[in-house]
């Protein structure tokens, strides 16, 4: 269907080192012929201390390219690891491209999406991430996830660039993440970041968009039918009064319950009013900047219905402008968008004869091509909780017919056996939503020792739609001890390790108003301010006033990968809360037949905390793995004055 007509990107799934090759001769090429001007980079890149270095844009990158040119290829995985076996290894490091290694390179107070005079873009680039590689070997990393690196759309774009997940062109790759410099395609670009990452033994996984594109997509002219349409106002657009459908108390109430009961059938469906608000499929398309603009076979002139959060029913967060819900059934009486039809779907809907086939092919071959051209390892599914099963399930028979060991993420909270059984390795998981609290931190914890972890969750506080760990706490000690303490509670549960991009910097700023935040959040960070829609970077240079936490973050990936055995067991039992005496002091054991680990962490990140805890034997020695400091254990008792946010590790004797 799409056509990318680029030289030097071939098809070869078997990734070496040619477009790096490629980056590195257009590199030689840019030094003879690029203006001149200052270009600082962040030290943190270079060797993990604060501060700046002015370097030659060219002679930097070269030396970076020509250094893993000359390594000898590290493996990805032992022979015959399965995609269940890597991604609980899985150490992931979560990349958005564009904002991730975004910097002031020029020092003129901000930063700019046209390139500089030499020709380098101070937003994220391909060639910057690669760059960037050498930084995440040290944290420890050993797997990339991509936020999407497609082409965004640019009717009714949010900030000065758009969402990342307002999609195009499913298969064409954002022109913005290319450095002009090299005269190379977004395409070739992201193969040499893949070989980049392979040459390093690192996995990729990509996250990507099914069940939106965005409404200007390449889709809308081809295949009109992909889409809800609705009446447009006078102009020819979007009205003013296209809303989310409202249902009174009682309705809401009736969902709820029969959605609680798995019960789909004659689900309660929106107001007539706002079901006849949508129209047929046009027969005339055109877009402009203004919008999308069709006209019926009746004469009625409409436009691509944008899309709002479905579910819960009454969600209140604003509307999703950019983006438009694909239609991924036909049926007359189901034309219109609402959680019945486009997540909770109708069993009235969900048959096989009203499968709108053509799509759910073409959905189904995404994953595909981007296995053949640029060799990715896994993928990360975008509201995947909103798919039909029986496209989810396509989706994944498809990708491990190329790969048997490609991995599936979905954005899910439970980390549920149904899961696992449609093929999935992992989930996003609930902990973002409750590890600010050791009370509700407790009662997670007592769940999983109870129930099991069936599929391994994404150790985390923060991800691009929550609030930052630091968030409101700018600047502030406070939020780097915070940071410390979740992120090593996080490591001795049997969670795969997630660091976002700008935790370990301590990063407060948002990247996108997803989950979790107030109305005074919205106010504060329009589009305009938010990375995930404009031009921004984070604070690399002077790590927001604060020293990294680098060192924590190698230490306790280090301490994870020694006790893997132990940490990634998700049994019934394997995960028990010894008592404390201080109740911000959270304990954690975690146990084998043979060996027991303990955590001890101090929840509050202001003040120190003191407090004992008792063991069975009366008199021995344990020592904290993370610091090398020796406590004693005396009278059956192991006192502790903990600092802010310090975390402990013990190895305990059987």
């Amino acid at each position: 269907m799409y056509n990318i007509t680029d030289p030097d990107n071939d098809s070869n799934p078997e990734l070496s080192s040619h477009h790096l090759e490629i980056i590195l001769s257009a590199l030689g090429k840019a030094k003879k012929g690029s203006a001149s001007s200052p270009y600082y980079i962040p030290r943190i890149w270079q060797d993990n201390n604060t501060g700046m270095s002015e370097v030659s844009p060219v002679e930097y990158y070269k030396q970076i390219l020509e250094t893993l040119l000359s390594r000898k290829p590290l493996p990805l995985s032992l022979p015959g690891t399965s995609a269940n076996e890597w991604t609980r290894n899985s150490l992931v490091y979560n990349l958005f491209v564009r904002l991730t290694t975004a910097f002031d390179h020029n020092r003129d107070g901000s930063v700019s999406a046209k390139p500089l005079p030499c020709g380098f873009r101070e937003t994220g680039t391909f060639l910057k991430s690669i760059a960037l590689l050498p930084y995440l070997e040290r944290l420890g990393i050993n797997t990339i996830y991509l936020l999407p690196v497609t082409m965004p759309g640019q009717t009714n774009k949010k900030g000065n660039l758009g969402s990342p997940y307002a999609v195009k062109n499913p298969q064409q790759i954002d022109p913005l993440l290319a450095e002009p410099v090299l005269g190379l395609s977004a395409e070739t670009e992201f193969t040499a970041f893949m070989e980049a990452a392979h040459i390093t033994g690192l996995r990729v996984v990509l996250e990507f968009v099914f069940r939106t594109t965005s409404v200007d997509s390449d889709w809308v002219e081809e295949h009109p039918d992909w889409y809800y349409w609705l009446r447009a106002n006078p102009e020819g657009f979007l009205p003013e009064s296209y809303a989310p459908p409202v249902f009174d108390q009682e309705t809401l109430h009736a969902i709820y319950e029969k959605v609680d009961k798995h019960d789909f059938s004659s689900l309660p469906a929106p107001s007539e009013s706002f079901r006849q608000q949508f129209t047929e499929t046009p027969e005339r398309i055109s877009i402009s900047e203004k919008g999308v603009r069709g006209v019926t076979a009746d004469g009625t002139t409409c436009t691509v219905a944008s899309a709002f959060s479905d579910w819960p029913p009454d969600d209140t967060q604003p509307p999703w402008t950019d983006v438009a819900y694909l239609k991924l059934h036909r049926h007359e009486s189901f034309n219109y968008i609402a959680y019945n039809t486009i997540r909770m779907y109708d069993t009235g809907l969900d048959r096989p004869e009203y499968v709108n086939r053509e799509l759910w092919d073409a959905i189904i071959g995404i994953i595909p091509y981007f296995q053949e051209h640029y060799a990715i390892n896994g993928a990360m599914i975008d509201m995947g909780h909103a798919l039909p099963s029986a496209l989810k399930a396509a989706i994944v028979e498809k990708a491990r017919e190329n790969n048997p060991d490609f991995a599936f993420w979905d954005e899910n909270f439970d980390p549920s056996p149904s899961i696992r059984e449609e093929g999935f390795n992992a989930v996003f998981g609930s902990l973002p939503f409750v590890i600010q609290d050791p009370v509700y931190i407790r009662g997670l914890l007592n769940y999983l020792n109870k129930t099991g972890v069936v599929v391994p969750f994404f150790g985390t506080g923060e991800n691009h739609n929550t609030p930052r760990v630091c968030h409101n706490l700018d600047g502030k000690t406070s939020g780097r001890n915070r940071s410390r303490f979740i992120f090593g509670l996080a490591m001795v549960l049997p969670s795969i390790p997630f660091i976002h991009s700008g935790m370990e910097i301590c990063e407060p700023k948002p990247v996108n108003l997803g989950l979790n935040f107030t109305p005074e959040d919205r106010e504060k960070w329009p589009a305009e301010k938010l990375p995930l829609f404009s031009a921004c970077n984070y604070d690399w240079s002077d790590c927001n006033n604060l020293e990294p936490l680098t060192d924590f973050i190698n230490t306790m990936l280090s301490l994870r990968s020694r006790y893997a055995e132990i940490i990634q067991n998700g049994n019934p039992g394997s995960l028990t809360l010894p008592f404390v005496s201080s109740p911000e002091l959270l304990a954690i054991m975690r146990s084998t037949q043979d060996k027991s680990l303990l955590f001890i962490g101090n929840s509050n990140p202001e003040n120190n905390v003191a407090g004992y805890m008792e063991f069975h034997q009366k008199s021995f020695t344990l020592t904290d793995m993370v610091s090398g400091t020796v406590y004693p254990v005396t009278g059956h008792r192991l006192q502790l004055e903990t600092e802010p946010g310090q975390c402990l590790l013990f190895e305990v004797p059987a």
